[in-house]
């Protein structure tokens, strides 16, 4: 089997070391992915994208990172069904890309929040995430986070079961409450809360060991 996950790093991420290091406990083998770089869409067994200030947040956040090189393989592994998960600034970039519906916005309180929040799940996504867990404890961090898409899109992406989790409390003013959502394949995830900074009872809980666990 292969264990190699690819950590793809862009200037400005600043969560890879984290995500390396959950990887890691969660007994696979990351790689780090240079913005640069070209691989080959069976390469790896999944890819993370970490969150961080990808390309300083100028235009849009997510918007340049969307655009690098690296990104191009990134669209040829999601249509080969790797797994990938984009967490925070990860998930701006997924949608910056399209290979996410909807898009990250400023939150409406116009500030950055950071806590834990809870999470309910909405569908269980086939890699990310243990079957047995319906309601995890997470942290977040983040000034861009709240989801938008349509009002004529939000019941599609319900009854498509592209809805992956929903905040139990509205840190942000997301739409429907919206956390995480999947792109119509199930391989491709986003999630605003950081599940890496969630690995170990010493870091206030341990729900987010689950995220990578569940690639075994």
């Amino acid at each position: 089997m292969n264990k190699t996950v690819g950590v793809i790093r862009f200037l400005g991420t600043n969560c890879d070391q984290d995500v390396f290091s959950a990887i890691k406990q969660a007994g696979l083998s990351p790689e780090w992915v240079c913005h640069q770089d070209q691989f080959d869409k069976s390469q790896y067994m999944a890819l993370f994208l970490p969150g961080g200030f990808s390309h300083g947040d100028y235009l849009r956040c997510g918007a340049l990172a969307a655009r690098a090189p690296v990104m191009k393989s990134v669209v040829e592994a999601s249509r080969h069904g790797t797994p990938i998960l984009g967490i925070c600034n990860g998930f701006q970039i997924l949608c910056e890309a399209n290979l996410l519906p909807g898009v990250l916005v400023r939150n409406n309180s116009l500030r950055f929040r950071d806590g834990w929040v809870g999470l309910q799940r909405v569908q269980q996504s086939p890699q990310f995430g243990s079957d047995k867990l319906i309601y995890a404890k997470l942290p977040i961090a983040h000034g861009e986070g709240r989801y938008y898409i349509e009002d004529d899109q939000v019941k599609k992406l319900f009854d498509d079961e592209q809805v992956w989790c929903v905040y139990e409390r509205n840190p942000n003013g997301s739409v429907e409450n919206i956390a995480g959502v999947m792109n119509e394949n199930k391989n491709v995830a986003g999630l605003m809360p950081h599940p890496e900074r969630a690995v170990a009872d010493f870091m206030g809980g341990s729900d987010g060991l689950s995220f990578f666990t569940s690639l075994l």
